[in-house]
């Protein structure tokens, strides 16, 4: 089921199009205000967005261009504006179309259907899938390099990205240090293996919300560490 959020302020307005949307079985969210609306589109997953130009906080300009910067998803823009010139500067900024207020729900309703479609077959047909690592509130996407604690995007340096990958994607095996040092620096420790014991540190400080009671890393002592799961 594709998942749509509606950015609009005029709550019946909202709750119209959201009405006209669930019939058509889509999974629809609301937000009536401008930066709750860009918070949202930024965190979470979305399979198309519909947002009002005028809106309190942030306006629909500010929304799109911030949207544009991260995701490509369609971006349907609505507004009661209807200069030529406020058009244009919507879709300059990255979006797919724009509508002018007052419009019919089965007109919204049709171009959601369409933008949809044309989005499906360009995935389909022009990109891959990222390679992702899901476990319980980190998100690892390999293709990326990036890394999401419970939405957050958190910078990794490239040996702690890799470390970490491969405790996620080996998860309750327990490593050595030493295994750990000859898998992710490709070489015999040579009493080296602090680095692990640093790098384990660093990532922890980023992945867990007690270091000291840690939920996914797990010390084995004596042994070295696990992914827990």
């Amino acid at each position: 089921m594709s998942k749509i959020l509606i950015i609009e302020d005029e709550t019946a307005i909202a709750d119209l199009e959201r009405d006209y949307l669930e019939i058509n079985d889509y999974e629809v969210s609301i937000e009536n205000d401008g930066a709750k609306g860009l918070e949202a589109a930024l965190n979470h997953d979305y399979d198309l967005i519909i947002l009002d130009l005028m809106l309190p906080g942030v306006d629909g300009y500010e929304i799109c261009k911030r949207i544009r910067e991260e995701k490509n998803i369609p971006i349907l823009m609505v507004s009661a504006k209807k200069d030529d010139i406020d058009k244009v500067r919507g879709l300059g900024l990255g979006a797919d179309d724009y509508m002018t207020k007052p419009f019919s729900p089965s007109e919204l309703v049709a171009r959601v259907k369409a933008h949809l479609s044309r989005y499906e077959r360009l995935i389909g047909s022009n990109q891959k899938s990222n390679d992702m690592v899901e476990i319980r509130g980190i998100r690892i996407d390999k293709t990326a390099r990036r890394v999401y604690i419970d939405g957050e995007e958190k910078t990794f340096t490239t040996k702690e990205f890799d470390l970490l990958t491969f405790l996620a994607e080996n998860p309750n095996h327990v490593f050595t240090k030493e295994e750990l040092f000859r898998e992710i620096w490709d070489m015999d420790s040579i009493g080296d293996i602090a680095t692990v014991t640093v790098h384990i540190k660093k990532i922890r400080e980023k992945i867990e919300f007690d270091t000291a009671k840690p939920q996914y890393i797990e010390t084995i002592w004596g042994v070295g560490y696990r992914f827990k799961v």
